[in-house]
């Protein structure tokens, strides 16, 4: 999915201006024209305060269609998850149909030398997750834990945290957050 275009679609149908968007996420405009020109393929917790200031969740953003089918989807295959994640980091929603979300469940990929942004995520929810495979670093305000494969997590995502990738191999993690406007 290109990101600039969709960001521009949405923003236009919220009827904001980019010079509007960019004063409500607290960024500058040419923050914003960078982005829907795709000069810039910004870090998920920048797209996320972009997002915030029309405001939509990522969830919903990169949804597609999602009203389009008339029974309830149970099952999806590897094919029918939604990619959610931009840069390097590979998030793929399981559920993308799944009427009145209460929980966003996903599997994560953070390649060698990823990370979420230099920009702390927070948001007001809780998220629980499950290390496949690789080690992850896990900031949570001033605290830094390395988990590896079989290791979980659990915390409440007011406080500002940050997953990242310095090592040599691919980390997988599978996870749950509730609300499911993640």
């Amino acid at each position: 999915m290109d990101v600039g275009e969709r960001l521009k679609a949405v923003r236009v149908q919220n009827n904001l201006s980019q010079r509007e968007l960019a004063k409500r996420a607290g960024v500058t405009n040419s923050t914003i024209s960078m982005i829907e020109k795709n000069s810039v393929s910004p870090s998920i917790s920048s797209l996320k305060k972009v997002l915030n200031g029309i405001p939509i969740s990522l969830v919903d953003f990169f949804a597609e269609d999602v009203n389009a089918q008339k029974t309830q989807q149970v099952v999806y295959n590897s094919d029918e998850l939604m990619e959610i994640g931009t840069g390097d980091i590979l998030m793929s929603l399981v559920g993308k149909a799944f009427p009145r979300r209460q929980m966003t469940f996903l599997i994560e990929t953070y390649p060698p030398n990823s990370d979420t942004g230099e920009e702390m995520l927070q948001n007001d929810a809780e998220e629980g997750g499950y290390i496949v495979e690789g080690k992850i670093e896990l900031t949570i305000g001033n605290d830094v834990y390395i988990l590896g494969k079989n290791d979980s997590y659990y915390f409440d995502n007011n406080q500002p945290h940050r997953f990242r990738n310095p090592y040599k191999k691919v980390c997988k993690i599978v996870s749950a957050t509730t609300p499911g406007n993640f």
